[in-house]
C-alpha cells in the first residue's frame, strides 16, 4: 500500500525498521534504520536486473532486518513536477504492491520522500569531506544516497513527533491553568 510518510510510520509495527531505496537506472541503493527510527545506515547496492530478482533480494532484506515499510526516494524535477525518473519510481512502487506474492504475502507499505539533489549532496560530501577516490565513490554512492533519503524521512517524522508532543504539553498546561482559576 502506498501511503504518506506519517501514515506509514503510524502503520509500522512496533520495532519494525524502514528500508530506504534510491532507485537508479543501473542500481538500487539500500539503507535501513534502527527500530527506534533514529539513524539510517547504508547496507548495500543491488544491480538492476529483472524486477523479480530485485524483489527477491528486497524480500530477503525485509526478513533479515525486520523491515516493516519502504521509503522510496522520489526524484522530482526542480520545479516539483514529476519527470520520467519519478514516473519510473511510481511504477516500481506500484509493481512492488501488486507483486506481494514475492514477499510471502506481505503487502509492502511504501512512502515516497523528495530526493532532489540527494546524490549530488552525497557526492559532494564524499569528495570534499570524506576525500574518497572516484572509484570508491562509485562503489558506495547509491547506498549512501539511500541513507541520506531515509535519514531525511525519519528526521521529518521525529520533528513532527516533537511538534505534536509540544502541542500536547501546551494543551495540558492550558487545562492546568483553567483548573487553577
Amino acid at each position: 500500500m502506498i501511503r504518506t510518510l506519517p501514515d506509514l510510520a503510524a502503520a509500522l509495527p512496533k520495532g519494525a525498521r524502514l528500508l530506504g531505496l534510491d532507485l537508479g537506472t543501473k542500481t538500487i541503493g539500500l539503507a535501513v534504520c534502527d527500530p527506534g527510527l533514529a539513524v539510517a545506515s547504508p547496507i548495500q547496492t543491488i544491480r538492476r536486473s529483472k524486477f523479480t530478482e530485485e524483489a527477491k533480494e528486497l524480500a530477503r532484506i525485509v526478513r533479515d532486518y525486520g523491515v516493516g515499510g519502504f521509503v522510496l526516494g522520489l526524484p522530482l524535477n526542480m520545479d516539483g513536477s514529476q519527470g520520467e525518473r519519478a514516473q519510473a519510481t511510481n511504477a516500481f512502487a506500484a509493481t512492488l504492491v501488486q507483486r506481494a506474492d514475492l514477499f510471502g504475502g506481505w503487502e509492502p507499505e511504501i512512502a515516497f520522500w523528495d530526493e532532489r539533489l540527494s546524490t549530488v549532496a552525497v557526492q559532494r560530501f564524499m569528495t570534499d569531506e570524506a576525500d574518497m577516490t572516484r572509484k570508491r565513490r562509485g562503489e558506495v554512492v547509491d547506498k549512501m544516497a539511500a541513507a541520506y533519503i531515509l535519514q531525511g524521512a525519519i528526521d521529518s517524522l521525529a520533528y513532527a513527533r516533537r511538534q505534536a508532543e509540544a502541542a500536547a504539553r501546551e494543551d495540558e498546561d492550558d487545562l492546568d491553568d483553567e483548573r487553577d482559576d
